[in-house]
This record gives structure tokens, sequence and C-alpha cells, in this order.
């Protein structure tokens, strides 16, 4: 298996009022393989959020090693580290992050916008590609308050799919969603994985959620306990 990210004796740490330290990850050592389906799994407080914003670039740790594609990037400079989170991971979140203020289609191809390389693709033909397949091509004038959550859902899973990445980081991504609509967006997740071998991480604290992923990996008090 291929590993695509590798974290080595992750530590991070924040400083609060007078002084007083948080560690909020503890010696983490974990890697993903291409074409993985896991789950990153644990109660509120546990440091699965943290650990998915190092996993995504969203934040450096305190200490260790963060290697993409077997390229060690720690000492990689904030516009290196921004290049590198664009192209290389998309997200999805509990609660959409779409903006109103631009159409689905304008949502969905975003992200190519703060592209710093030409992109061998037309982004807005790409964008109804696969807003085809996720059946929500209708809704491309439409604005996000105007849809239902599944649809939005959707929306914001074509958006980190317009980058073609490597790694889909999907954070509580049923969360705001009624039972049939969560189980059609896990269906979709693992869908993209199995087709397009695409690496999938779902952040999760339900275990039910879990259960849908062909590896589960469990943190608590900011330690993986069980991979």
């Amino acid at each position: 298996m291929t590993p695509i990210v590798r974290i080595e004796h992750i530590e991070k740490t924040y400083e609060l009022d007078d002084a007083v330290k948080f560690t909020a990850l503890s010696d983490v050592s974990l890697t993903l393989h291409k074409g993985e389906f896991s789950a990153l799994i644990g109660p509120s407080g546990s440091g699965k959020s943290t650990l998915m914003h190092i996993i995504g670039l969203l934040d450096k740790p305190t200490k260790g090693k963060i290697f993409i594609n077997e390229k060690d990037i720690s000492n990689f400079s904030d516009n290196e580290i921004s290049t590198l989170r664009n192209e290389f991971v998309g997200f999805v979140f509990q609660q959409f992050n779409l903006i109103n203020k631009l159409t689905v289609i304008e949502n969905i191809i975003l992200p190519t916008v703060y592209a710093r390389k030409d992109l061998a693709y037309d982004p807005v033909k790409k964008a109804h590609e696969i807003m085809e397949k996720f059946g929500i091509a209708e809704k491309a004038k439409s604005y996000p308050n105007r849809i239902s959550g599944g649809q939005q859902q959707r929306v914001a899973i074509a958006r980190s799919l317009i980058m073609s990445p490597s790694l889909i980081l999907a954070d509580e991504p049923t969360g705001n969603l009624d039972t049939k609509t969560g189980n059609e967006i896990m269906k979709l997740l693992k869908e993209l994985n199995e087709k397009e071998n695409i690496t999938v991480l779902i952040v999760t604290h339900e275990h039910d959620v879990a259960e849908k992923t062909k590896r589960k990996i469990h943190i608590v008090d900011g330690k993986i306990v069980k991979d």
C-alpha cells in the first residue's frame, strides 16, 4: 500500500490564559494509504478535530513531522503549504461551509480561483459533470440557502472534488442530516472511494457512521488508542 500521509510523533500544544498549556495531541503517529476508506473516531474533546486540521494542513503541529507522498513538509513556507493544501486535500464539513451569496456552481469552482497552477481542465465543465453525477445539475444556478441540507452536502462534496484531490477529509459529514440523507451521503463517499480510488477519512463521534468504513482509528485524550 502506498502512503499518502504519514505523521510522526505529532504533538499539539495550546497556550491558555496565565501561560497554562493544554496538550490537544500527544505523540501521535499515523499513516493513511492510497485508496483507504477510514474513520477517525473519538468523543468530543478527544483531539480528533485538531488531528484532522493537522492532516489537512490547516494547522501546524508544535512538534513532530508530516510527510505528504513521502515528502517531509515540515519546513515548507506558508505559501507552499497553502498551495499543497489546495491541490492535495478536499474538505467536507458538517456545516457545509457554502457561501450563500454565490450560486451552487460558483461555490463548487471556488477552489480553482485560488489555484496556483494552470489547470488541465475547464472548471465549469468539470463542475457540471460532477453535479450531473450527484443528481444536482438542475441546482447549478440556485443559491445554497434555497436547497435542502442533503443537496448542500452534495455541493460541498462536489467542491471538495473540483481540484482532483488525493484525500478527502469529511468532518461529521452526516451530522446535520436526517438518517436517510446521511446514509445517502455515506454511500456517495464510499462510491468515490471505490470507483475513483480517492482516500477518504471521515472524522466522527458516531459509531454507526464509523462502522460503514473499512478502518477505524480511535482517539482518546489526544492519543490514538486503537487502529
